[in-house]
This record gives structure tokens, C-alpha cells and sequence, in this order.
């Protein structure tokens, strides 16, 4: 792969940690971010576990720099976007073509359910400031604006692999010569929209979701945001600090089987894994950690792993699905889990698939379940899967 974009920057909030420390140290803990609702108002507060971000939005205002009314989708992504580019140690951003690609599902659509709540009792009522910003790219606009990134700014939305989408597209607009470096990654907030959605679609778990086990039940749906900050050859070769890896692969492909299921055999994350690899220059056996898509849900997990027994044919890498620490954070898990997959890579760590019980009676393999330290680990793959069949992979390599 030609024109080398390396990873300068890391940036990620979740239900398991507010900064990259934070989470690095629950995924070495073992703790999950799973718990009753919280602070999302709504009737299944008791009944399904989800994994929330352990602060409210006035709190999250104070910390984004933001005013209380600013949805939270937004106070996440300025708090993970803002740590990215801090850790990337980029000094004249004035001086550089630098872009913001971000990815979110669900916009603001957290404030407009406030909104159509008083609206729909009394039309007279609700205050048009929350509903002012619903679109999906009314986020990334807010938060590049705080920013002050301008030279190119876009939103991707392409279900739960878009933050991954917009990695990649971050590193072709790199490679092109269009831009010197990217914050790129996603956000999404937990609303009433998503559980609804998710619930009548009956693939939430009850309890806590255990990935890739047999018995496996469904998903817990999370929030959060993850970035990393793409750069350029020549702005890595400036920089005064250790950089993360490169982005070596990564590949976008459809399986055009169902609006929301993947195919029985696997065809768009075996495609996607494949491509990934293709582009990298890289064999199956040359990955050293998987870090899975792993929903729970009894048709992600099936399909999934007959990809990987397709592609990796006896000779399995580890693997794991951090969703059991975050649950499903939707637009914003390809963007959290290239950060933890980075640090897998840097740290040389394989973090553990939560509550894994029993191997599934398709797969010839099961998950990590224990923490692997001191890995000889020089490429990781990170599956980011979606509804319409949007399957996307990315492979992170040693610089």
C-alpha cells in the first residue's frame, strides 16, 4: 500500500472510561460499562441493561465546552475529537489542510424527543432550540467548529460501520493529496429512538450481552464517541512523539442479503475482510488480533464468525468483541474499537470477550476470554458491520 497514512492521535469517551486511559484500564480490568438505565428517561429504565456514559448532560456540557442545550451526540464527539487531536501533538493546525470526518445514527434526535414530548401535548410548547440541530450533520458541523477545522468537513452515515467509513475515507482524502491530516471516528448518543427500535426488532438482551456464546441472547446498546487523528507521511515525519501504527488496510463491501441481518454465510464480512487484507499486502496468517464486530445477537455472531472460518480456514488468530465491555454504540463502535484495536497494537494486548461461555456448535473456534499481555502483535483487523449489509474492516499495522 502506497502513500503510508499513520494514526498520530487517539481520542474515545464510553460507559467504561471518559479518556483513552480510562478505557485502556477497564479493558485491562475486565470492567464493563453495563448497567441499569440511567439518564435516559424512559419506560424500560429497569428492564434493559444498557451501557451509558456516567455523566448527565449538564455535566458533559461542562466538559465539552458546549451550552446544556447542545445535543448530547455532540458533547461526546467534541470530547473525544478534542482529546485526539491533544494526544496527536499537531502544533499549527492553521497551517495545515486538516479535516473533520465524523459519523453519527442518530444526530440529534436525543433533544428532539425532549422537543416532540411537550410539542405533541400542547403545540404551543417545546423549545425550538432542540430540535434545531437534529440532522446528523448539524453534529459534525458544531463540533468542527469548536474545532476550528474547515478545510474539509463531512459527515458519513452508513449505520454501525460508519465511523469506520469515515476512517478510511480520512485516509484516501490523505492519500489523494487532498488533505495533510484527518480527526476522524464517530459519536452516538443512546435515545429512546434507538431502544425502541432495537427492542422491536427483538434482539436486546436482557441481561448483560455475552458475544460469540452459544446462548447468546442479544444486544446491549451503549454510547460514546472514538477518533483518531489520520496524518500524512510528511506530517508524521514532524511530529515530536511515538505514533500509533498505520492504517495499512481497509475495505467497504455489501452483501445486499437483508435490510437488517448479514448473510447466513457471511458474504459481506468475508468480502470486507478479504478486501482489508488485499489492500494491505497482507495473508490471513499475518493478523495477530481480531477485534469483531460481536453484537450478541444470534445472527451478527453466526454470520460473522462463518466469515472468519471462511477467510482464516483452521488457522485463527485471538479475537474478541469489546462491545461486551461498551455494548453497541451503533455510528459510534467502528471509531471506539479502532482505538482500542490501536492500543491493542501498541501495547501488544488482547482484551478479553466478557461472559463467553459456551463455543457455538457452527464455529470451530471461541473467543479470548482472559487478558493477553505481551503479544507479538503486528496487525490487528477491526470489524465494523451494518444494517443494509454496509460491512466495513480496517487493518492497523506497526508504523
Amino acid at each position: 500500500m502506497s502513500s503510508p497514512v499513520y494514526v498520530a492521535g487517539l481520542g474515545v469517551i464510553s460507559a467504561i472510561g471518559n479518556n483513552v486511559a480510562e478505557n485502556l484500564a477497564a479493558l485491562k480490568s475486565g470492567k464493563a460499562g453495563m448497567a441499569d438505565i440511567t439518564y435516559l428517561q424512559t419506560r424500560y429504565k429497569h428492564e434493559i441493561p444498557a451501557a451509558e456514559v456516567k455523566f448527565n448532560n449538564s455535566q458533559l456540557a461542562a466538559m465539552a465546552g458546549f451550552p446544556e442545550h447542545i445535543s448530547r451526540t455532540a458533547l461526546l464527539s467534541s470530547i473525544a475529537a478534542k482529546e485526539a487531536l491533544e494526544d496527536s501533538a499537531i502544533k499549527n493546525i492553521g497551517g495545515l489542510r486538516i479535516g473533520f470526518i465524523s459519523a453519527n445514527t442518530v444526530g440529534g434526535m436525543d433533544k428532539s424527543e425532549h422537543f416532540y414530548e411537550d410539542f405533541l401535548k400542547d403545540n404551543q410548547r417545546g423549545d425550538l432550540l432542540d430540535v434545531v440541530n437534529h440532522g446528523c450533520g448539524n453534529i459534525t458541523e458544531l463540533v468542527a467548529d469548536q474545532l476550528e477545522i474547515n478545510s474539509y468537513v463531512t459527515t458519513i452515515s452508513t449505520a454501525c460501520s460508519s465511523s469506520a467509513n469515515a476512517i478510511f475515507f480520512g485516509a484516501r482524502l490523505i492519500r489523494a493529496g487532498i488533505l495533510d491530516a484527518v480527526v476522524a471516528g464517530g459519536t452516538d448518543a443512546f435515545t429512546r429512538f434507538t431502544l425502541n427500535g432495537f427492542n422491536t426488532l427483538m434482539i436486546l438482551d436482557r441481561k448483560f450481552c455475552k458475544p460469540f456464546d452459544e446462548n447468546r441472547e442479544g444486544l446491549n446498546l451503549g454510547e460514546g464517541a472514538g477518533y483518531v487523528v489520520l496524518v500524512s507521511d510528511k506530517i508524521a515525519k514532524q511530529l515530536d512523539k511515538e505514533l500509533y501504527g498505520k492504517l495499512s488496510g481497509y475495505d467497504n463491501s455489501n452483501d445486499a442479503y437483508h435490510q437488517t441481518a448479514t448473510s447466513p454465510e457471511g458474504d459481506g464480512p468475508y468480502m470486507a475482510m478479504q478486501g482489508a487484507l488485499k489492500r494491505a499486502g497482507l495473508q490471513p496468517s499475518d493478523i495477530g488480533y481480531i477485534n469483531l464486530h460481536g453484537t450478541g445477537t444470534p445472527n451478527n455472531d453466526q454470520s460473522e464468525g462463518t466469515a472468519v472460518m471462511r477467510l482464516f480456514d483452521g488457522n485463527y488468530p485471538p479475537m474478541s468483541s469489546t462491545k461486551s465491555f461498551t455494548g453497541h454504540t451503533l455510528g459510534a463502535s467502528g471509531g471506539i474499537e479502532a482505538v482500542f484495536s490501536l492500543l491493542a497494537l501498541k501495547h501488544g494486548l488482547v482484551f478479553p470477550n466478557l461472559r463467553f461461555e459456551t463455543q457455538m456448535k457452527e464455529l470451530p473456534f471461541s473467543p479470548q476470554t482472559e487478558l493477553l499481555t505481551d503479544q507479538p502483535i503486528n496487525h490487528v483487523l477491526s470489524n465494523s458491520f451494518g444494517f443494509g449489509g454496509n460491512c466495513s474492516s480496517l487493518i492497523f499495522s506497526k508504523a
